[in-house]
């Protein structure tokens, strides 16, 4: 307990100097985050290397430590190897990060660099298994593509969550206390000497981090915090038996990863690349909802202080009850999602629930079948029969087409009621017109759809009345008799058997 506390205060102390000196002296040289008026609004430049700070004090921490005369400095350098191989893989990703912070990588170059931080990690006795399955044939690589998966998701949770002055820090803040008072109560040893350090080194950031920041985490802070917080997950389930038990370090650092889910989510939804930047995450939401900045960071702070609590209390119970508080937080968790207001969650949910998506099937599925009847047909009437046709089963009310000099009409009825005209070009003097009421709701996207079928179909139907033009005939396949197709093949064989003697 006395190694805890010391690591604890030296890390502390060295946060609070390091901060400010690294923030002076090493800020200013590329590593500014300037103002844009859209989703930067801060007054001024601000320095984005909090986590150059950060890392300094952590490694100076475990430095100082190993110096001191105190005799339970022993157990630090009993486990010098194990910390030795995780801080390889943690300077990967801390270089990744101040790569970005300075040159600004690509998406895909930075999530090269924390995939290799994982693999390194992996390497270094990182794992993330799953012994319920030990009665199981075994999986080859499944605890590898676990540990991958979950630090490259714990690594880009806190990357995300990052967008507000002490929200990744303070979200980070509470997970390393709460994985220490597990490792505590647990008697994890080196995980608490693992988790203690960064615990003490947000503390002494978020000084300067917290609303009204004079310095930012930077991706090489974001990375970093989440890259380590998930290798001490790691550690924390390292025994577990139960699926259950398992997700209870995940409970841990959910409130990054549920951002990192509902990013995904919502940017699949839209069609959006998925990792391009908006203004839809959580604490976008909770200001969009009138409150002030420093409001939803202790917002957030609050509802991943309950959270912790819930992950102690499930840990501490030893999977008697811990069922049962995985599936009241997800419950809450949902309750929480639809207070924010997704729009594109709330469309998504009408589509499934309400039909729409097996209507949109439906609509397409026939779509595709009108354009394939359009686009064979043989002669003009008959492209007039097909298209007469589609428009009722689409729902207008009349059509017109102008073809090669005719013109086509049908309308249902002839009364007072107002239409609106969905005007089709072919060629320069060809056309086809649709009319619908105007009190009949119709998606653009539907509208646009069936625009671009009834184009293609005539088109490839214009073409081939061209194409027979040209050449004076249709084209048909000219089907062999029978008796000749019998004497043809008789001739084959009996040439077949003749060159087979002769060789």
């Amino acid at each position: 307990m006395y190694l805890i506390i010391t690591l604890g205060s030296i890390s502390v102390l060295l946060a609070l100097i390091l901060t400010p000196i690294v923030r002076d002296r090493i800020g200013k040289f590329g590593f500014l985050d300037h103002p844009d008026g859209v989703r930067k609004k801060h007054a001024t430049a601000v320095p984005r290397v909090g986590g150059i700070a950060i890392m300094l004090a952590y490694v100076g921490t475990f430095a100082i430590a190993f110096a001191l005369p105190f005799s339970y400095t022993f157990l630090l350098r009993r486990a010098l190897p194990n910390i030795l191989h995780l801080a390889l893989a943690g300077s990967v990703i801390f270089v990744t990060g101040v790569l970005d912070d300075r040159l600004r990588l690509s998406a895909w170059k930075k999530l090269a660099g924390i995939t290799a931080a994982a693999v390194l990690a992996y390497t270094a006795g990182i794992r993330v298994d799953i012994h319920i399955l030990h009665s199981l044939p075994a999986w080859p690589g499944l605890g590898f593509a676990l540990t991958v998966i979950w630090l490259i998701g714990c690594t880009n949770a806190f990357n995300l969550i990052d967008g507000m002055d002490g929200l990744a820090a303070g979200v980070g803040l509470v997970a390393a206390v709460t994985m220490l008072i597990a490792a505590l109560t647990q008697g994890n040893l080196p995980l608490a000497l693992a988790t203690m350090p960064l615990a003490g080194c947000l503390l002494g950031f978020l000084r300067y981090n917290f609303n009204g920041a004079s310095v930012f985490l930077g991706d090489g802070g974001s990375l970093l915090i989440g890259f380590l917080l998930g290798c001490y997950g790691a550690l924390w389930s390292e025994k577990s038996v139960t699926l259950v038990a398992l997700t209870v370090p995940l409970m841990a650092v959910s409130i990054p990863l549920l951002e990192v889910v509902l990013s995904i989510v919502r940017r699949y939804l839209r069609y959006r690349p998925i990792f391009e930047a908006d203004r839809g995450h959580i604490h976008h939401k909770l200001l969009e909802r009138g409150l002030s900045p420093k409001g939803v960071v202790l917002t957030i702070y609050a509802f991943c202080g309950v959270v912790a609590l819930l992950s102690l209390v499930a840990s501490s119970l030893r999977n008697q009850f811990s069922g049962l508080i995985v599936v009241v937080f997800c419950a809450a968790a949902w309750m929480g999602i639809q207070h924010l207001g997704y729009t594109e969650f709330a469309m998504a949910g009408r589509l499934f629930l309400r039909g729409g998506f097996r209507r949109i099937i439906d609509f397409e599925t026939r779509l595709v079948e009108f354009e394939k009847t359009l686009a064979r047909a043989a002669g003009i009437e008959e492209c007039w029969i097909r298209i007469r046709s589609g428009s009722r089963e689409f729902g207008f009310q009349g059509v017109r087409m102008n073809f090669e000099g005719l013109v086509f009409e049908d309308f249902e009825q002839r009364d007072s009621r107002r239409l609106w005209e969905l005007r089709i070009p072919l060629t320069d003097a060809q056309n086809v017109n649709f009319f619908r009421d105007l009190e009949n709701e119709t998606s653009p996207i539907v509208l646009s759809a069936f625009a671009i079928a009834v184009e293609h179909g005539m088109k490839t139907c214009i073409e081939r009345r061209l194409q027979e033009a040209v050449t004076g005939r249709k084209a048909e396949v000219v089907r062999m008799p029978a008796i000749v197709k019998r004497y043809y093949a008789a001739s084959a064989a009996a040439v077949g058997v003749g060159n087979g003697s002769g060789t």
